[in-house]
């Protein structure tokens, strides 16, 4: 496969509930069917600092201490993905924030009933991309 220079990347985070549903192998596989590349992957746990920066937007947002709740409550898997278009093809496939409204064929439509515990995280823009890449794969910068 050739890299051009329309490629791009974006970080993906597997969340706790897919984790222990046993579903980061579907997850996974349905990125490498569509022809992404994954160029870094690791599995860890979350701690509330780390959080914390992964949302520092949100942070003082009243929906945000059960979000840090649930991203800290098991491991989670990490991982940069690359492809031509790569975050709006990611946002397109996990399907909107909440499960029970997300199309089905998208991973949250398929694959979860809840809002907050909804399987993965996908960067929404470049700017974030590069922020959240950068703070999970610093080798990568």
């Amino acid at each position: 496969m050739s890299t051009s220079s329309s490629d791009e990347r974006t970080l993906v985070l597997i969340k706790p509930d897919a984790v222990s549903r046993g579903l980061v192998g579907e997850i996974v596989s349905r990125f490498e069917r569509k022809g992404l590349r994954i160029d870094a992957m690791q599995t860890r746990t979350l701690d509330g600092d780390f959080a914390d920066q992964h949302y520092a937007e949100h942070v003082d947002k009243p929906f945000y201490p059960p979000l840090k709740a649930f991203m800290t409550s098991g491991p989670l898997v990490a991982l940069v993905l690359s492809g031509d278009q790569v975050i709006d093809v990611v946002r397109t496939m996990i399907g909107v924030t909440d499960g029970r409204k997300a199309a089905a064929g998208t991973i949250r439509g398929d694959l979860s009933l809840s809002n907050r515990e909804n399987l993965v995280h996908a960067s929404d823009s470049p700017d974030s991309s590069k922020r959240e890449i950068a703070l999970w794969f610093p080798e990568l910068g």
